[in-house]
């Protein structure tokens, strides 16, 4: 397989699996399987899957050096586009939700913080969504570079959006922010540390922390639940596992890929060298 059917076949399932949360939304839709409020329900997957694909296109960059797999950068335009999809998305099925009526669903923004940060965010996105183009990059040049780093307060505001819309279960949105807290300290660890085993230590601790810390503070600032009722909970197998243990899960998934990913490289290499004759 040459280089550009490697290309092309990268594309074409990535684009598959993209557009599978869609049509299982659609498919629930159908089968009246979304619950009493099935409207609302659409909204927060929407949402959540905007919140995943954001993450997993500025988790690409650490993955194509981490795994040593150049093939990645090839896709992380289409995740990002997808994620603005699927926020416009989200928005679309809100404002259904209102019953299209636009005065409601722009005072309800400008009125709701939380919908108002939202909204920033989608902007945003659809912003990156648009000039994502090879010929926005042509135009743009050294500002498009610029202009796409608007990704990350994006981030920043869509999980902010996500925390104060979970309300009293923010398990997810902590989970999300452990994980968009293990990139953005990736991207500030010095280069030659950031894909030794060390780092990837350090970066599973770092994040793993920031998730409990985030989660704590929230629950204890803003419900004025008592830390230690939080802390309780991590120590209570029967409500296990929380969003730190679901952040170290994941980051030790990470470390153990990389293992097999490097693995089967050195395989590669030393069984080049011993069938392929020197010239």
């Amino acid at each position: 397989m040459t280089a550009k059917q490697k290309v092309a076949l990268i594309r074409l399932v990535t684009l598959m699996l993209l557009c599978l949360p869609a049509l299982h939304l659609a498919w629930r839709w159908f089968a009246d399987d979304l619950g009493a409020r099935p409207v609302t329900e659409a909204t927060h997957v929407t949402g959540d899957w905007a919140v995943v694909f954001l993450l997993l296109s500025l988790a690409l960059t650490p993955a194509r050096a981490t795994f040593e797999w150049m093939l990645l950068i090839h896709i992380r335009r289409r995740i990002g586009v997808a994620a603005a999809l699927y926020a416009l998305l989200h928005l679309a099925i809100y404002i259904a939700d209102q019953n299209f009526n636009m005065v409601v669903v722009v005072l309800e923004i400008a009125q709701r913080f939380y919908l108002t940060i939202g909204f920033v965010a989608l902007l945003a996105m659809t912003a990156l969504a648009i000039t994502s183009t090879d010929s926005w990059q042509k135009r743009l040049r050294r500002n498009w570079q610029r202009l796409h780093k608007l990704a990350y307060p994006a981030a920043i505001l869509a999980l902010l959006h996500f925390f104060i819309q979970s309300k009293t279960n923010i398990g997810e949105a902590a989970m999300a922010t452990g994980l968009f807290t293990w990139l953005m300290m990736w991207r500030l660890f010095p280069t030659k540390l950031r894909t030794t085993w060390l780092g990837l230590g350090l970066l599973t601790l770092a994040a793993v922390v920031a998730t409990f810390g985030f989660e704590l503070g929230w629950y204890s600032l803003v419900k004025n639940i008592p830390p230690m009722r939080i802390i309780g909970t991590y120590l209570n197998i029967d409500v296990a596992p929380r969003p730190a243990h679901k952040v170290l899960l994941v980051a030790l998934g990470v470390i153990a890929a990389v293992a097999v990913r490097r693995l089967f490289l050195l395989w590669t290499k030393r069984y080049s060298r011993k069938t392929i004759s020197p010239a």
